[in-house]
């Protein structure tokens, strides 16, 4: 029997990669610091969290600063202005002082007149885990794409930690309501504000500061809350309404100064902002690959006990995000299905009044008539001051 041998020799194969990775831009804090300042308007672009005050719209522009927008008239809303702080994702009034995060540190911005605001006060490092970098002297103001190619003639080494980061883990993400003082947020909002306190949540953490001097804000504590997955808070009669991706927590704030978590709502994994009225927590779960889960329903929950509360009745919707209430009605972006309009008299029998269209719509404020929405095309202003004809006052779009 004959036996053939194939002998090879040492082969070494070019690997090509193709790489993208984002490059920091960065400035000292000095100079950071001295730029928040009233600006020329800005287009938007990568439209957040937004907070209404008076006839003012204040729309975070994420990690990049703060738009200004008149609405006096919502059939022709003016930009007129913009407020640059890197790192800004969460913005909360309180009369005439406006508090937004700059990365680790909390800014208050007087904007009695919100076209010429000033900087009053910085809370320095209050929000540590939002760390960009270890250069105390420094601050990341922007991203800058670079394509790169990687050409490699030895044998690749998947163990070995690569200097390139794919596109996907590097640079900037996209940030997946509450009354207080003279404004409204919306239902994403991570800020919130209370009997002069300013509450605001990280993943783990409630986080108090002391507002009664409105431009001077003092920390006073942090809260353990003993969860990981902490994502938007909503206040309503001396107590927090929590949302994180596995339940809704409640906090009591009869002490200002010490939230004391009363009650809690499990429901399936999956993103989670909460709105309330005097008996009922409205929460919208979503899937996602940041969410997890497959679930998409909006539950409403019975909270006349807030030591106890229970589900009442659930309802299936595409993909909801943001909400608002406003008397018996419920306003809920639905993503890419649009701003749905609901009738909420009956908790237990909610009806769909209108849809609005939109692309992936992601929070709304329903305020005096007007629901104010942000979507990726736009931010829209609804008018439903009569709610058989509920339509679409005005939209400013979206610069990409």
């Amino acid at each position: 029997m004959a036996v053939s041998i194939f002998l090879s020799g040492c082969l070494k194969d070019v690997v090509i990669e193709k790489y993208t990775f984002y490059k920091p831009v960065y400035k000292t804090k000095a100079d950071v610091r001295a730029s928040i300042k009233s600006a020329l308007p800005q287009p938007i672009k990568q439209p957040g969290k937004l907070f209404i005050r008076g006839n003012y719209i204040f729309l975070n522009d994420f990690e990049k600063g703060i738009h200004v927008i008149d609405y006096s008239n919502p059939s022709a809303p003016q930009n007129i202005g913009f407020i640059a702080i890197p790192g800004n994702v969460d913005i909360a009034v309180q009369g005439n002082y406006l508090y937004a995060d700059l990365y680790t540190d909390l800014v208050t911005l007087n904007i009695a007149d919100p076209t010429h605001v000033s900087l009053v006060k910085i809370n320095e490092g209050v929000f540590p885990q939002k760390y960009y970098t270890t250069d105390s002297n420094n601050v990341i103001i922007d991203w800058v794409r670079v394509d790169t190619v990687v050409k490699n003639k030895e044998s690749v080494n998947w163990n070995k930690d690569y200097v390139f980061i794919n596109a996907a883990y590097a640079g900037p993400g996209i940030s997946t309501a509450s009354s207080g003082g003279t404004g409204k947020a919306g239902s994403m909002a991570r800020f919130s504000l209370m009997n002069n306190r300013l509450y605001t949540v990280s993943s783990s953490d409630i986080n108090v500061f002391n507002v009664s001097n409105a431009a001077s804000p003092s920390f006073v504590k942090t809260v353990d809350m003993g969860a990981w997955d902490i994502e938007t808070i909503y206040p309503f009669k001396n107590n927090l309404f929590v949302g994180s991706q596995s339940g809704m927590f409640i906090y009591s704030v009869a002490n200002p100064d010490n939230p004391v978590k009363t009650g809690q709502f499990v429901h399936a994994r999956a993103c989670d902002p909460v709105v309330a009225d005097d008996n009922y927590a409205y929460v919208t779960l979503r899937s996602g690959t940041i969410c997890q889960g497959f679930t998409n329903q909006m539950d409403v929950v019975n909270v006349s006990n807030v030591s106890a509360p229970s589900l009442l009745r659930s309802y299936s919707f595409s993909n909801p995000r943001g909400l608002s209430k406003d008397g018996d009605l419920i306003f809920l972006c639905d993503g890419d299905d649009g701003l749905k309009v609901l009738n909420a008299a009956d908790p237990n029998n909610i009806t769909q009044l209108r849809v609005i269209p939109a692309t992936d719509t992601y929070d709304v404020i329903a305020f005096n008539s007007i629901a104010v929405m942000v979507a990726k095309d736009g931010i829209y202003m609804v008018n439903y001051s009569n709610t058989s004809d509920i339509k679409i006052a005005s939209k400013i779009p979206v610069v990409k």
